[in-house]
C-alpha cells in the first residue's frame, strides 16, 4: 500500500524542453575493409532549426543509428546559422555551389509557400521561411546540397543594407546639405 502510495506523489521526469526542430535528412550505411571483413558504420546528415530564422545542418557518424544521430544533433547545435528573414521570405535572391551541388533560393510573394524539393525544403521549413522558389542544380548529394543551402541562406544580406529611392534620396539630400 505504502509502495503504491509513494509511485503516485513522485514527480515524473523532467521533459526536456525542445527549442529546436530535428529531422534526420539521411542515413547511410558505410563501411571500411579490414583484414576480417567489412565493419560497418552509420553516417546520419541532421537538420535542426528554431523556425525562428535559426539553422543548423550537422553530418557525424556512429556505430548505430542512434549514436550518430545524437553525434549529428550536437554537431548541427554548434553550427547555427542566424538568417536575416524578411516576412517570412529571404531578402534578396541567393545562390552557392558547394561540390557539384548548386542551388537557387528566390524570394516569393506571400502565400506563395515553400517551393523547393528535399534537403532545400527541410532547412527552409526549419529555418521558418513560408515562402520561397528554388532549383537545385548539378549533383544531387544531399550532403553538398545541405551545406550549399546553408552557405546560400548565410550570405544573404539583411533588409537594412538594401539600398532603395528613398536611401538615395535621403543620400542626395545630405550631400546638398554639406
Amino acid at each position: 500500500m505504502a509502495n503504491s502510495a509513494q509511485r503516485t506523489t513522485s514527480t515524473p521526469p523532467m521533459a526536456e524542453d525542445k527549442q529546436f526542430d530535428e529531422r534526420v535528412v539521411s542515413v547511410n550505411r558505410v563501411a571500411r575493409v579490414v583484414k576480417g571483413g567489412r565493419r560497418f558504420r552509420f553516417q546520419v546528415l541532421v537538420v535542426t532549426g528554431d523556425h525562428n530564422g535559426r539553422v543548423g545542418v550537422g553530418v557525424s557518424k556512429g556505430a548505430d543509428v542512434s549514436a550518430a544521430v545524437n553525434k549529428a544533433t550536437e554537431v548541427a547545435k554548434k553550427n547555427l546559422v542566424k538568417l536575416n528573414l524578411y516576412h517570412g521570405t529571404l531578402t534578396h535572391e541567393v545562390t552557392a555551389k558547394v561540390g557539384g551541388s548548386k542551388i537557387l533560393i528566390l524570394p516569393a510573394a506571400p502565400g506563395t509557400g515553400l517551393i523547393a524539393g528535399g534537403v532545400v525544403r527541410l532547412i527552409l521549413e526549419v529555418a521558418g521561411v513560408e515562402n520561397a522558389l528554388s532549383k537545385s542544380l548539378g549533383s544531387t548529394n544531399r550532403i553538398n546540397s545541405a551545406y550549399a543551402t546553408i552557405a546560400a541562406l548565410s550570405s544573404m544580406q539583411p533588409s537594412s543594407k538594401w539600398t532603395t529611392r528613398q536611401r538615395i534620396k535621403r543620400a542626395k539630400a545630405d550631400k546638398v546639405d554639406q
